[in-house]
């Protein structure tokens, strides 16, 4: 299964995993502890229970790019448009905003 791990601004934040029944989001307990911590999404607050959802979490899936962009990535890869997780590993490294995505190799 894929896991990524999810940066705020540079500092990891936690860790996204597909399960076999969908899709895991974690916060890292090192990250829950500093006083400053930011929730990832307003729809992922802080806590210690994972967040567990047979779909791509939302926000997750609204960082994905959309039009002529999606076009672009689909093009130069072999990743089909219904790999939720493959595009976000594959385009959102670099994402606009505070959130970024770094897919964790094993």
């Amino acid at each position: 299964m894929r896991k990524a791990n999810i940066y705020v601004r540079d500092l990891l934040a936690g860790r996204l995993e597909e399960t076999e029944t969908g899709y895991r989001f974690t916060y890292d307990s090192q990250y829950l502890e500093k006083t400053d911590a930011e929730p990832v999404s307003l729809t992922l607050p802080l806590r210690e229970q994972p967040y567990d959802s047979n779909i791509l979490h939302p926000f997750f899936d609204g960082l994905i790019p959309e039009g002529w962009l999606l076009d672009v990535a689909l093009r130069n890869s072999d990743i089909s448009q219904l790999d939720r997780m493959g595009l976000l590993l594959l385009c959102c490294k670099d994402c606009i905003g505070a959130v970024s995505v770094q897919p964790v190799e094993e």
